[in-house]
């Protein structure tokens, strides 16, 4: 079975701006790969152009063993999209709207689509025009999955969702992915992508930085450390320790705050020397190791 997405030196230039730069990548079937990077990074790029709504400057990509351009139409049959940027007939209702798109495919989802819409506390027979943006975007997600496409690529998808729609989502990806389906999950909001990833890449100013696994990624993060020692010592015994990046005294006087990328031994080697009462470790999480990656590749 060929990968659900290949994209092979993959690249679009906005005139002489890039918006996405030798892209290689590849997503396997059945799995959720989060696609992270701050505003601007270059991931809706990304997406416009493998599902061809952009022609790329150079590169090629393959979705569901298909060439991007030369069988668009049929992998647009077999996929379902959340873009970045949801506008709809602001006339039709919610119904109407998901009738539209399900006669364009040539399939009846009308089961389906009451069944999504009751999941996610949607009123399918108001017009659009007279919805929230929440409201907007739950229409956007049971026209992308009414379908059961093989392939969803989500862009920004819990857009205006409050926390228990957010939930409810979560739970429909992850369900997608336990019947074998694939989740291309594009966010800047990197706890939706913890939640529900099993593999990250990372982009930034146009470019892939890295592709992980979440705990992967993780490991990389900054931990918070707390040490308590019996008799206050200086802070600056712990400034030049490897991986120590912050280092303060803390609020009682007693201990020292830590901020520490990479492994602990010898941040506590250090401790070890003066006395140690007792450690709190805050573990870092996806946001952490994201804004670390960052840091390290813009320096």
């Amino acid at each position: 079975m060929p990968p659900a997405i290949v994209a092979e030196g993959l690249t679009k230039y906005y005139g002489e701006t890039p918006g996405i730069v030798g892209l290689d990548l590849e997503v396997g079937v059945g799995e959720v790969f989060g696609f992270l990077g701050a505003n601007g990074a270059g991931k809706t790029t990304t997406i416009r152009t493998l599902l061809d709504l952009l022609r790329p400057t150079s590169g090629r990509a393959r979705i569901l063993g298909l060439d991007s351009h030369d069988d668009a139409v049929a992998i647009h049959g077999r996929i379902g999209h959340i873009p970045g940027d949801v506008t709809m007939y602001e006339e039709m209702t919610g119904r109407e709207l998901c009738r539209y798109f399900a006669n364009l495919r040539g399939v009846d989802t009308a089961a389906e689509v009451e069944r999504l819409a009751e999941r996610l506390d949607l009123d399918l027979d108001r017009k659009i025009g007279a919805y929230s943006s929440g409201n907007r975007q739950k229409v956007a997600i049971v026209q992308a999955f009414m379908h059961r496409p093989e392939l969803l690529i989500l862009d920004e998808p819990s857009t205006g969702l409050d926390p228990l729609m957010q939930q409810e989502f979560y739970a429909m990806v992850r369900e997608a992915r336990d019947e074998g389906r694939t989740v291309f999950l594009s966010s800047h909001i990197l706890p939706e992508v913890e939640r529900v990833a099993d593999r990250v890449a990372v982009v930034r100013s146009s470019r892939l930085v890295t592709v992980q696994t979440v705990e992967g990624l993780k490991a990389k993060a900054r931990r918070h450390i707390q040490i308590v020692f019996t008799s206050p010592i200086d802070p600056e015994v712990f400034r030049s320790v490897p991986g120590v990046q912050e280092a303060s005294p803390s609020h009682d006087g007693r201990g020292v705050d830590l901020v520490v990328a990479g492994p602990l031994e010898e941040v506590m080697a250090v401790a070890a020397r003066h006395g140690v009462e007792n450690v709190i470790s805050h573990e870092g999480d996806l946001e952490d190791a994201f804004l670390a990656l960052y840091d390290d590749d813009a320096s």
